[in-house]
């Protein structure tokens, strides 16, 4: 069965580049436009289980950081693998400060052969 994996970007763009690069691996995919939008898909029947996040840091209505710390209060998801993705310039600012809060970082612009790196190593059993 394949793994789930929620894309969560106020860009339409880069959930674009990025949904298309995790079907075409294999992966199933569902996006949000920020981290207010996220959790209330969460709480829909059909979004089903995610097996792993990825994240932008700045968003409107609710940024990366605070959706991370609020799905992690979720029991569900308390396990759940994080990967952050932000700007070369936004990783090095915020790597000490998020540090518990992810556990991989894809920077963009957006590199699709990394992308399904990174989330192959996540997901990998």
């Amino acid at each position: 069965m394949s793994k789930t994996i929620m894309v969560v970007d106020d860009s339409k763009s880069v959930r674009a580049v990025i949904g298309t690069t995790l079907k075409m691996g294999g992966y199933n995919t569902i996006t949000a436009e920020d981290g207010k939008d996220a959790l209330a898909k969460l709480g829909q029947k059909e979004t089903g289980n995610i097996d792993l996040f990825i994240t932008d840091v700045n968003m409107p209505n609710m940024d990366g950081p605070t959706f991370i710390q609020e799905l992690k209060k979720l029991p569900n998801y308390a396990k759940t693998p994080v990967c952050i993705l932000t700007t070369e310039s936004e990783q090095g600012k915020l790597e000490a400060d998020m540090a518990a809060l992810k556990d991989a970082w894809i920077t963009k612009p957006v590199q699709p052969a990394h992308v399904l790196n990174v989330v192959g190593e996540l997901l990998s059993d």
